[in-house]
């Protein structure tokens, strides 16, 4: 394990993950673009999930390069990483249940949404989240659901409007699993010492 947390902490990898998640952020803002022109201003922050995830681990990346641990950040990122990637997987998965088919950009974000979804809980060991991190995160996480399906401002699948309600449920539990996720990695597990190897 150690050769793995030894390439986790490979300057050049921290440099790289950091560059793809800076991508990755603004391509997703990008792509909520027109949800974002017809969302209300107090809701903006609420809407981009997925963006605004990886930008958390942007946060955490910059942290680590910078030998830093920025604890609120990593609490933020593992619980919103692991959520919205494995909540893109399964809408994804859904539509192509649905609708018999899938275009290309829906398997490319089941896989980049998967990376997110990993990438929090691998670097995890590293993290130094505190019992008051977690629950910010948490109470972020569950009121990003009150925002998305009592407001309905949530992520727009056409396909998938029939299930909104089903949705909803679904997402509120995923959201429970998810700072479930972020205490037993982030929090309850061993923790090692994050040296940036040049």
């Amino acid at each position: 394990m150690n050769i793995i947390y030894s390439w986790l902490a490979n300057r050049q990898m921290l440099f790289l993950l950091l560059m793809i998640n800076i991508f990755g952020t603004l391509f997703g803002y990008y792509w909520y673009g027109s949800q974002l022109a017809n969302t209300p201003t107090i809701f903006l922050a609420f809407v981009p999930d997925s963006p605004t995830a990886s930008l958390f681990f942007v946060f955490v990346l910059l942290g680590f390069l910078l030998k830093r641990n920025f604890g609120l950040m990593e609490a933020l990122a593992i619980i919103t990483l692991f959520k919205y990637g494995l909540w893109a997987v399964v809408m994804n998965v859904l539509t192509l249940m649905t609708t018999g088919s899938l275009p290309w950009e829906g398997y490319m974000l089941m896989a980049s949404h998967l990376g997110m979804a990993i990438q929090g809980i691998l670097y995890s060991p590293f993290y130094r989240i505190k019992p008051w991190h977690l629950v910010v995160a948490g109470i972020w996480t569950i009121h990003n659901d009150i925002i998305d399906y009592v407001f309905e401002m949530m992520p727009i699948y056409r396909d998938l409007l029939v299930y909104m309600n089903s949705i909803g449920y679904f997402t509120f539990w995923l959201s429970i699993l998810s700072i479930f996720v972020g205490w037993y990695f982030g929090f309850r597990k061993k923790r090692f010492t994050l040296s940036i190897i040049n």
